[in-house]
């Protein structure tokens, strides 16, 4: 049995790592049909046959960067939604104070992998479409928990299905990219987050009074 080097195995983690981080860099700025192989191996000083002992092609290691992405982004999220006594609407106001944050610090380079990997080959392939439908789906699904623990515990205004809103707050969120970047207003993002907020709370007869950052900021 051949006996792979220390070196080699602790290093391989790492090797992944930085062709991820490459791809994710080149193609969240040029697309992915615009990004080849030898690009990211050059984004990653690293040689071809790196690459291929990690990733059969291009779309394995698009795959890979959609979802250490999505990964990155949940647990950004989950400093929002985490904490058992906190009131469901008043993590969702906590959400909102992540995602308006993420557009301060990144202006008009604030991009979603997720969204634009499906943007770009959702009807050309069906492999990364249903793994953006999958990413995407994991945040819809705990954004429309908290609204329907919303329900149990404040009375709502009007009807509405948690899962409808989450998908709507969902698509919000990623087309105010879009339209930032295409009007070189940045700020899009943060307004739009701002009637999130505002539809958010009229959904319910009586809303949390909210402790979040942007509260405080009104």
């Amino acid at each position: 049995m051949i006996q792979v080097p220390t070196r080699r195995r602790r290093d391989a983690p790492e090797t992944r790592r930085q062709l991820i981080a490459a791809a994710t860099h080149l193609m969240m700025r040029r697309g992915f049909s615009a990004t080849t192989v030898d690009q990211i191996c050059a984004e990653a000083g690293l040689t071809k046959g790196s690459f291929f002992h990690h990733f059969e092609s291009k779309e394995a290691i698009g795959l890979a960067a959609m979802a250490a992405f999505a990964e990155m982004g949940m647990g950004l999220y989950a400093e929002a939604w985490d904490g058992p006594d906190v009131d469901p609407l008043e993590k969702l106001h906590r959400l909102l104070d992540v995602m308006s944050d993420l557009a301060r610090q990144h202006g008009e380079l604030l991009t979603c992998m997720v969204g634009m990997l499906s943007q770009e080959l959702a009807l050309s392939n069906a492999t990364v479409r249903q793994a953006g439908e999958g990413h995407m789906q994991a945040w819809v699904g705990a954004v429309a928990g908290l609204l329907t623990e919303a329900k149990r515990l404040h009375p709502p205004r009007v009807g509405f299905d948690p899962d409808a809103v989450a998908w709507m707050l969902y698509s919000t969120w990623q087309g105010s990219m879009l339209v930032g970047k295409t009007r070189q207003r940045p700020e899009t993002v943060i307004e739009n987050l701002r009637q999130m907020r505002t539809y958010l709370d009229g959904l319910f007869e009586s809303p949390v009074k909210s402790k979040s950052k942007q509260s405080k900021r009104a």
